[in-house]
């Protein structure tokens, strides 16, 4: 019970439910490794009862906590709201310390952003708060909200932002702490939008060196917006990789989320390359000449994307045209850069030069430089100036694209321009995990529990966030990063957006079943979501397929969150279950096919069960639930025919998704079984879309089909509608595999036609396929959907 106190105190569950109604308890071996990683002893008796009084006396002499979270409205015209819903249960806050009793007459102030110190009067609210707790143990009700979650309430017209709060009580005992006054909800989209889903990597221009660039983003975007009236374009993490022979292709198992790959740069488009001359402009042509055979490769069908070599033309060409000095202009803009960006750049840079020399696992430097603030470090930092200085201005460069590319969706008329996705975790031996050490679980991956499709779980091979820490940075850490990421974005998709409420943790050397959840101060991480968001101007989309915990969705709708929904996982479980929560819980075993969460070590980023088997749902035993009808579905949405980790409609369609399966070996059910119940789920599907008139074509036509899928979707209320980009010229092929890695190419698939022959940029944009689906999306669009 002890050991019990202290996980709870702390955020890790000692119990989950792998499917409704049935719970499982973690083992005390778990729970103690989890609370190590947490800096909390709990291997003995002893050292629990030392960790449980350590605890209570901290709180004892504690004046603020470390962050205040306080919400105030947004000064933008708010959004509508969230549709009303019956009354679930919510997420439960991360258990953190209570707030603390201030002594009578202690003076609070602010010290804001910009600099100006302001009184608060906030000790009454603190006390109330203290009152409200008093009373629920008087009767004998537990108290579990999270620090953050107690302290939400008006901020008392304190500027919206990321402030220090200082306390002076009395008896001359003193605090600080940061204090984050976010909006009561994140920026919505100004109307409906249309817009493309791609993997930039996957679109090859005729300019393109091998591979999708970002020169090739601001032409998509242009051409999308001008020509269809699309609204957006969502890309894939953009995130840096980690070098590597081969390097690890998955866009979600990146070295740094906090900037992006210069292996995305459109080199000619780099100012300085006008200006090579002489025997380096010479160099740049024959390099342009090689990427020329790269491209020819991949686009004659003969060849993957080979995103090594692309760098190494790239990084060679960009070695030369780094020579080039300056102009005084670009000198300027490019010193605001650097101390914009400050020591984080800094420390990417440095990551990155370290790297060459020493390999990109800094598990394995020598030990010195495996710490980035020590004076080993500091001497290769000095030592490696001119290679920082490279890496410093391949990101300004990236950056300077994106921002065109931007700048480009919106010249277009696009209302939110480009969605940029956030991948749920890092390379544990990148460069975001050697410079944030102290904000990251050591020994600790974040996966899936098991449940009932999937008796195995899941390592994703990614470090965690630790809660403590980020609360004691004052959640510097994921402020920075979500800053990074809203630089040039309309528009946010996180990845496994659950994970800003709860994560699990698996222990190293330890089987995914052998993992513990681990609760997130929720509040906070939604707060500064919200915050950076709103000054951002962007739309938020959270990707929330696989295991929902109920109430989250609810709780991520009430701030202005969309969410994800795929036609394939939209049926109607109303009749399933008998209230909210179970129905959640049945629909998430359900949509635990398209979980995607990206992070997969093995698995290519494989999702939590084969897409195919997730017909065998919780409530099958009273029958199927009917696909969803339109109208029925959520208004606060992102609406998908399907995603990078799914089949794309033609296969879907057709059945060929499972005969790749079954080439791969990876039906868990013989193949006849396999083929009738996928034919029985689309035989679904188009039923409900002929009964709705959406099929004037008739059965038996794929392309008809795939139009009829997007009509349907914009019956929908949906805010935004995606389109998959290669679902436009019939594409068969899924971008990622799960279950897969040696077997399947992932994420080095261009885009292709139905026949499977790769085609370039200026072919898509000619197709009469993609003009005609684009012709029944645009109509629709205009009039609302309806």
């Amino acid at each position: 019970m002890a050991r019990a106190r202290l996980a709870e105190l702390h955020g890790v569950a000692t119990s989950y439910e792998p499917s409704p109604g049935r719970s499982v308890r973690v083992s005390e071996d778990t729970i103690v490794e989890v609370l190590a990683a947490l800096g909390v002893d709990a291997s003995t008796p002893r050292s629990v009862r030392a960790a449980l009084d350590d605890h209570a006396l901290a709180e004892r002499g504690r004046l603020l906590p470390a962050t205040v979270v306080l919400r105030a409205p947004a000064d933008t015209a708010p959004g509508p709201a969230p549709a009303p819903r019956p009354a679930t249960a919510r997420p439960r806050p991360r258990r953190t310390p209570a707030l603390p009793v201030l002594p009578e007459g202690t003076a609070l102030s602010v010290e804001t952003e910009s600099g100006e110190r302001l009184p608060w009067d906030g000790a009454a609210f603190f006390h109330g708060r203290a009152h409200d707790r008093a009373h629920d143990r008087a009767h004998g009700r537990a108290h579990d909200r999270g620090t953050a979650a107690e302290t939400t309430a008006d901020a008392g017209g304190l500027p919206l932002g990321s402030h220090v709060l200082r306390a002076h009580a009395p008896d001359g005992r003193s605090a600080r702490a940061t204090l984050l006054v976010t909006p009561e909800r994140m920026p919505e989209p100004a109307g409906r939008s249309h817009g493309f889903l791609v993997q930039l990597y996957s679109l090859l221009s005729a300019r393109s060196w091998g591979m999708g660039d970002l020169g090739d983003l601001a032409e998509l975007a242009s051409w999308s917006g001008r020509s269809f009236g699309c609204g957006f374009v969502q890309v894939n993490p953009l995130h840096a990789a980690v070098p590597g022979a081969p390097t690890d292709p998955s866009p979600y198992r990146p070295s740094s989320r906090r900037f992006p790959d210069p292996v995305y740069l459109r080199v000619e488009a780099v100012p300085e390359y006008a200006h090579l001359a002489g025997q380096a402009r010479e160099d740049a042509a024959a390099l342009v000449a090689r990427s020329a055979v790269l491209r020819s490769a991949v686009l004659d069908g003969s060849g993957l994307i080979d995103r090594d070599a692309v760098w190494a033309l790239k990084r060679e060409a960009l070695e030369l045209v780094r020579a080039v000095p300056l102009s005084p202009g670009r000198r300027a803009a490019y010193c605001d850069f650097l101390a914009e960006q400050g020591r984080a750049l800094d420390d990417h840079a440095t990551w990155c030069a370290l790297a060459e020399v020493y390999g990109p696992d800094w598990h394995a430097w020598p030990e010195g430089l495996r710490d980035p603030r020590s004076t080993r470090t500091a001497r290769a930092r000095g030592e490696l100036l001119d290679r920082v200085d490279f890496y410093c201005r391949l990101a300004w460069l990236t950056d300077q694209q994106l921002a065109a590319a931007q700048r480009a969706a919106r010249d277009a008329g696009m209302p939110v321009g480009l969605v940029h996705d956030l991948a749920v975790g890092v390379h544990p031996g990148g460069a975001d995990a050697w410079a944030q050490q102290d904000a990251f679980a050591s020994g600790m991956s974040i996966g899936a529990p098991p449940d009932a499709f999937n008796a195995r779980g899941q390592d994703w091979g990614l470090p965690p966030w630790r809660p403590d820490a980020l609360d004691a940075a004052g959640y510097a850490p994921y402020r920075g990063l979500l800053r990074g990421m809203l630089r040039h974005a309309g528009a946010l998709r996180i990845d496994h957006v659950m994970g800003l409420f709860r994560l699990w943790w698996v222990p190293a050397g330890r089987d995914p079943t052998q993992g513990a959840y681990v609760r997130y101060d929720a509040e906070a991480m939604l707060g500064v979501l919200a915050l950076e968001a709103h000054r951002a101007g962007a739309v938020v989309i959270g990707e929330d397929l696989g295991t929902v915990e109920p109430g989250v969705r609810r709780t991520l709708a009430e701030r202005g969150a969309l969410g994800t929904s795929v036609l394939w996982f939209e049926r109607d479980y109303a009749s399933e279950a008998e209230d909210e929560a179970v129905s959640e819980a049945v629909s998430e075993a359900e949509e635990g096919a398209a979980s995607g969460s990206g992070g997969g070590a093995e698995d290519g980023g494989g999702a939590e069960v084969a897409v195919d088997s997730g017909t065998a749902s919780a409530a099958g035993a009273r029958g199927r639930p009917r696909p969803l009808p339109p109208e029925a579905w959520r208004a606060g949405c992102l609406a998908t025919a399907t995603t990078h980790d799914l089949p794309s409609t033609a296969a879907r369609l057709t059945g060929e998704h499972v005969e790749l399966r079954h080439r791969l070996g990876l039906l868990t059910r013989p193949l006849a079984q396999e083929r009738g119940q996928d034919a029985i789920e689309v035989a679904e599907w188009m039923a409900l879309l002929g009964q709705l008139g959406l099929l004037p074509e008739g059965p038996g036509n794929e392309e008809a089909a795939i139009k009829a899928v997007h009509r349907f979707l914009l019956r929908t209320p949906a805010r935004l509608v995606g389109v998959w980009l290669p679902d436009a010229v019939g594409d068969r092929r899924p971008q990622n595999l799960p279950g897969t890695w040696r077997q399947y190419p992932n994420w080095r698939l261009p885009i292709a036609d139905a026949r499977g022959r790769p085609v370039s940029f200026e072919e898509l944009a000619a197709s009469p396929r993609l003009h005609a689906l684009m012709s029944e999306v645009r109509g629709p669009a205009r009039r609302g959907g309806r």
